[in-house]
């Protein structure tokens, strides 16, 4: 059953210094007609969308704030034309913090948004402008009290560790202000630097400090204990909520459920089959308008793929993968599946199994990517 909805703007006023999402920048782009495109793109999908039962939306970029109030009502009132809203219990909408304005927010409420989550990364203003971010702390406060004024049901914020020149102190700074804010949901992530950013090629010119590999490790230890000591739950490698404020939409991806995406450049996962849209908006938009959807690649999983994707994403999760689950879904036992390799990591330290469920250790955390390679053949 597909759970999920996942939208793509990608437009964006500014683009960051480490971003390798599908993004272009907004000045001189056919925004209208994208929306509309999006709105034809959920048309071609319509038998499956019907068949779905959707818990979550998840508007993402890019920028969704980039957009007008017009332009984003639009494209809400697009989302609630082609999606069966009746079991939708999460919506939640990307964010930057200099541009969501009270006014979008109004707009955003009035269709049913009922999360934000929003770039901040860091409250460091140096950093900030390493990163290529345009907005201020004040953004970031100015935001949190409209989005409370209103009764914004759940926020979230992203921060991030690992950045270039980034010093311990400056990160425990930018914990204690995201701490200030009282909101329910913290994401943070440690610096990737990924091919195709302006990050990307000042590395390969030698030209990007970073953090050694102990200095970042003691980042994330850190995170861990303060997010402890100040009440959120650690559920995901790089996710910390209060009582009932978890990213429902992540947790379908760490499940392995299925979800629609849509927009130029998105990935969806729908009946057994992975596939991922037309980046360039052009020729996205292009393929919709001959009325056939805009696929650039679709791949159906195999039955070991779909056994490897159950491990390295379920493994993410505190709660860990469900051994009642697997057996349930695959026909084995973990222990029939991948003995050997739990033997080796319980050995090592790295996963436990606990309450019928294998999980990763505290020090699996901090190597999470080396137990993932366990579960890839």
């Amino acid at each position: 059953m597909v759970r999920g909805v996942y939208i793509h703007i990608p437009f964006c006023h500014q683009i960051c210094n480490y971003c390798d999402f599908n993004k272009f920048f907004f000045q001189n782009q056919p925004v209208d007609e994208y929306i509309e495109s999006l709105g034809k793109e959920m048309a071609l999908w319509k038998e499956q969308l019907q068949d779905a039962q959707i818990e979550t939306i998840f508007i993402g970029g890019g920028t969704p704030t980039s957009l007008s109030e017009l332009q984003l009502e639009r494209l809400l009132t697009l989302i609630h034309q082609h999606i069966p809203m009746n079991h939708v219990v999460e919506f939640t909408s990307e964010a930057n913090p200099d541009e969501l304005t009270l006014e979008k927010m109004q707009v955003m409420r009035k269709f049913g948004v009922n999360r934000l989550s929003m770039g901040v990364q860091t409250f460091d203003q140096d950093l900030l402008k390493v990163l290529g971010r345009t907005h201020s702390n004040e953004h970031v406060y100015k935001v949190i009290e409209n989005a409370k004024k209103i009764d914004f049901p759940s926020i979230s914020i992203d921060l991030m560790y690992g950045l270039p020149n980034q010093t311990m102190e400056q990160w425990k700074y930018s914990l204690q202000e995201a701490f200030r804010l009282k909101i329910p949901h913290i994401s943070s992530y440690s610096l990737l630097v990924e091919p195709k950013t302006v990050f990307y090629n000042l590395m390969s010119k030698g030209k990007l400090s970073l953090p050694g590999e102990d200095l970042e490790a003691e980042m994330y230890g850190y995170l861990m204990d303060e997010m402890k000591k100040q009440g959120y739950s650690q559920y995901e490698i790089s996710n910390y909520s209060h009582e009932g404020k978890q990213s429902k939409h992540n947790l379908i991806y760490w499940d392995n459920d299925e979800y629609f995406g849509f927009g130029a450049g998105a990935h969806g996962y729908v009946n057994n089959t992975r596939y991922s849209n037309h980046g360039p908006l052009k020729k996205y938009m292009q393929t919709i308008d001959q009325g056939e959807k805009p696929l650039v690649m679709q791949k159906e999983v195999t039955f070991t793929e779909k056994m490897e994707e159950e491990m390295f994403l379920g493994l993410r999760k505190n709660a860990g993968v469900s051994l009642k689950r697997f057996e349930n879904r695959y026909g084995q036992t973990l222990t029939e599946a991948y003995g050997k390799e739990m033997e080796e990591l319980i050995q090592k330290e790295f996963i436990v199994i606990e309450n019928e469920f294998v999980k990763l250790t505290r020090r699996g955390r901090f190597l999470g990517n080396e137990v993932f390679q366990y579960f890839l053949r």
